[in-house]
């Protein structure tokens, strides 16, 4: 666990980032981290396919408010239908969702306490479907069914924000691409992950009487 602070901190606003050590994770702890107390927390620091862990690391943090919970971390990969299993589908949906769902649960009372934000990075996988994507398509889908049921659940009392990015020039995005076939990659083409921290900056700063409901990120070129 990443906690980025000083002993100057005390007062700032708590930001809780999960996945935290990579891409569009690492660029919100980043961009956060200018006006906020920020936890990033990394795979060593819970295992969001285990609730027992999850709720471990939460006990440790000892959080009576959060003021921002972005949920970033996730898996992705292809698999076609027909080579897909059980396993597979029972890990991406205990990453992507189960996870999420959980960590929210446990920390609602602390975000209730600081009427915080809550940010999921889904995709704009969580609005089409693709070929061999069905298991992560599928995880996003769910994902954004939750974010939208939450918000109205929580709607006065906590902001709840989905931020769907198109492809981002991450190294997830260099291995889907690798396993596609594609040995010309070329990160220019693809969204910046500081441009999807900003658009979880939008979300945390917007003025208190609004929320932002969702937000799509998309490369220029499609």
């Amino acid at each position: 666990m990443t906690d980025t602070h000083d002993t100057g901190s005390a007062d700032l606003p708590v930001a809780l980032v999960t996945g935290g050590s990579r891409g569009i994770g690492a660029a919100v702890v980043a961009d956060l981290s200018r006006t906020h107390r920020v936890i990033a927390w990394s795979s060593g620091d819970a295992d969001l396919a285990d609730p027992a862990s999850i709720a471990g690391a939460v006990a440790d943090l000892g959080l009576e408010r959060l003021d921002v919970l972005v949920h970033s971390a996730g898996l992705a990969w292809d698999t076609p239908v027909q080579s897909t299993d059980w396993e597979g589908w029972e890990r991406m949906f205990r990453v992507n969702v189960f996870g999420v769902a959980e960590l929210t649960r446990l920390l609602l009372p602390a975000l209730r306490a600081a009427h915080g934000t809550l940010v999921t990075i889904n995709s704009g996988s969580g609005h089409r479907s693709a070929p061999t994507m069905s298991q992560y398509c599928g995880t996003k889908f769910a994902l954004r069914a939750f974010t939208d049921a939450l918000r109205e659940e929580e709607r006065g009392r906590v902001r709840v924000s989905s931020v769907h990015p198109g492809r981002v020039d991450t190294d997830m995005q260099v291995a889907l691409q690798e396993s596609r076939g594609n040995t010309d990659y070329d990160g220019s083409l693809y969204v910046r992950p500081e441009s999807v921290a900003a658009a979880v900056r939008f979300a945390v700063d917007t003025t208190e009487e609004s929320i932002i409901e969702e937000i799509t990120v998309r490369p220029v070129r499609g």
